[in-house]
């Protein structure tokens, strides 16, 4: 299963140019977004990190990481 969901990330990443760890809550089912992360490199995929400010549930601002594939 972790491939298969590696699999949806990359083609997530694709798609939509990129995928936070909510995104991929939400949209794909996937509470390991990291560890997905980490087996996606394994397959040879060079993913960028990117830090973004986003306001929490209380309005302060929070940095969450935003990944993307290098192509």
């Amino acid at each position: 299963m972790r491939q298969n969901q590696a699999i949806r990330i990359v083609e997530y990443i694709r798609d939509h140019g990129s995928i936070t760890a909510l995104e991929a809550m939400r949209d794909l089912g996937c509470y390991r977004l990291a560890a997905r992360i980490h087996d996606i490199k394994e397959m040879s995929y060079e993913i960028e990190r990117d830090f973004v400010s986003v306001p929490n549930r209380h309005g302060e601002s929070t940095q969450i990481a935003r990944y993307s594939i290098s192509e």
